[in-house]
């Protein structure tokens, strides 16, 4: 597995320093954590990429004794066949659901996807994670294969809008 910290490390040097400003809003212990989050999805999400050519939506969360779980669903869609399109956004949901029901037991919780920018025409890894002190954030990496030489290449990390789904009421 890439090493989370060489992906966090990217993180702390966003694209716009003005991304940077929601650290300090955010008290130092959670803003860890999310970053610890963001760098650990990012890189799981790049393995993965590069290993199998795409990734299913998954969870990682902080558990209250600080240590990163990943956690997953099953597509509905897996049951028949293999090779059938999943639901994207019924995992997304699913997992969303699963990690409220279980929020007490975390203190941190990040859901990574793969979306598509349309304006940037690209692919892009989505990391959004939330701690349960009401903090937020995201990130976007886009990516694509090199027509020349069929590797993914990785474009600039960048810090997206995010609205809690965890710990909501």
């Amino acid at each position: 597995m890439t090493d989370p910290s060489e992906a966090q490390g990217a993180l702390l040097q966003p694209a716009d320093p003005a991304a940077d400003s929601w650290r300090g809003s955010v008290p130092d212990a959670s803003a860890t954590d999310l970053e610890n989050l963001l760098g650990t999805g990012v890189g799981a999400a790049q393995e993965q990429l590069e290993r199998n050519g795409g990734f299913l939506p998954f969870a990682l969360v902080v558990e209250n004794d600080g240590e990163v779980r990943l956690v997953a669903v099953t597509p509905a869609d897996a049951a028949g066949d293999s090779d059938a399109d999943f639901d994207a956004d019924g995992m997304i949901s699913d997992l969303t659901e699963l990690l409220r029901q279980h929020r007490d037991e975390f203190r941190a919780a990040a859901i990574v996807c793969d979306i598509t920018l349309l304006e940037e025409d690209s692919d892009a890894i989505h990391v959004a994670a939330e701690h349960q002190d009401g903090s937020v954030f995201a990130a976007v990496l886009p990516y694509g294969a090199n027509p020349e030489t069929n590797e993914l290449e990785f474009g600039e990390l960048s810090a997206d809008s995010n609205e809690p789904a965890v710990w909501v009421d």
